[in-house]
């Protein structure tokens, strides 16, 4: 890696790689990796769907920037996985973007998602009760109001098509 104290951060929608990329590409730098969501659910001591649903959104996305805050304004290296809609709350995406000139939005098309989502759709509370047919749909709204804050990184990544190593190489490459 070009900057030794550098920070990476992933950031981009639900099942679009952020922990798999995250975890190997921490593995590949030797540095350690954090994911957000099971950060927020450690120092709450509640898994996230029972955050939402016992102390609501608001704690949530408080909690959330709290947290992010608190690990970007740390002196180590790391590989962080944010949530999907982390960027698109408060001034999470200004505070990365500060933190790091290595945030990585990690694009996938509505189709690959839908496919992504639909195979552990029980996994995910915002998207559990949708039929299947309605997913595509769902997802597009869902980006559309999402994409201005993830296209905020400073690099995106297309990853249709692309194996993980491919995808780590393209990040590596960016580095700063």
């Amino acid at each position: 890696m070009k900057n030794q104290n550098s920070k990476v951060v992933l950031l981009g929608y639900m099942t679009s790689g952020k922990s798999t990329i995250g975890k190997a590409l921490a593995n590949r730098f030797g540095m350690e990796f954090f994911d957000l969501d099971e950060e927020i659910s450690n120092q709450v001591g509640m898994e996230i769907p029972s955050i939402f649903s016992e102390k609501g959104e608001l704690f949530f996305r408080k909690k959330e920037s709290e947290v992010l805050s608190n690990l970007l304004q740390s002196e180590n290296q790391f590989v962080l996985s944010l949530g999907g809609g982390t960027p698109c709350y408060g001034n999470n995406i200004t505070l990365v973007n500060q933190s790091t000139p290595n945030s990585f939005y990690l694009k996938l098309s509505i189709p690959n998602l839908v496919k992504r989502i639909s195979k552990e759709k029980h996994l995910r509370p915002l998207v559990a009760a949708i039929p299947d047919h309605e997913l595509p749909e769902f997802i597009g709204k869902h980006l559309f109001e999402r994409t201005p804050f993830y296209t905020k990184a400073n690099n995106t990544i297309f990853c249709d098509g692309k194996t993980i190593d491919e995808i780590i190489l393209e990040i590596e490459n960016a580095l700063v």
